[in-house]
């Protein structure tokens, strides 16, 4: 394998650009990618890039996941990021997009104890003073 040296990071305005520089350095090298990437994250990737191509296809979102084995939810969150032009995680979405409920304090309901000694029953709880 080839030497690659990447990019000093003091050549570049901001961190991003210079990942960004860094990164098609990679992906330009492809025996450095394939060092870098674990046969799992190669597979993820695989996966990404087959519903990306499914999906381009017209395929329908059961025929995908009968096909690669996957879920609805995975496919869509496949599909957001075509149109986002990035991939986030159904956890990384889930911190912004999903909607978290919303209890109001009035709608609480006040439970009252009544005053003794609590007893079970075959009846149910009695109070004994």
């Amino acid at each position: 394998m080839k030497e690659i040296i990447l990019p000093a990071v003091n050549r570049y305005p901001s961190r991003k650009d210079w990942e960004e520089a860094c990164w098609q350095k990679i992906l330009k090298s492809g025996d450095l990618l394939e060092l870098l990437v674990t046969p799992y994250e190669r597979r993820i990737l695989v996966i990404r890039a087959a519903v990306i191509d499914r999906l381009s296809l017209g395929k329908s979102y059961r025929q995908i996941a009968e096909e690669l084995w996957l879920s609805s939810q995975t496919i869509s969150g496949i599909k957001k990021a075509i149109k986002e032009n990035s991939y986030r995680s159904y956890r990384q979405r889930g911190k912004v997009e999903r909607k978290r409920i919303k209890y109001s304090p009035f709608l609480r309901a006040v439970r009252v104890r009544p005053d003794g000694r609590p007893v079970r029953t075959k009846y149910g709880t009695i109070y004994l003073p």
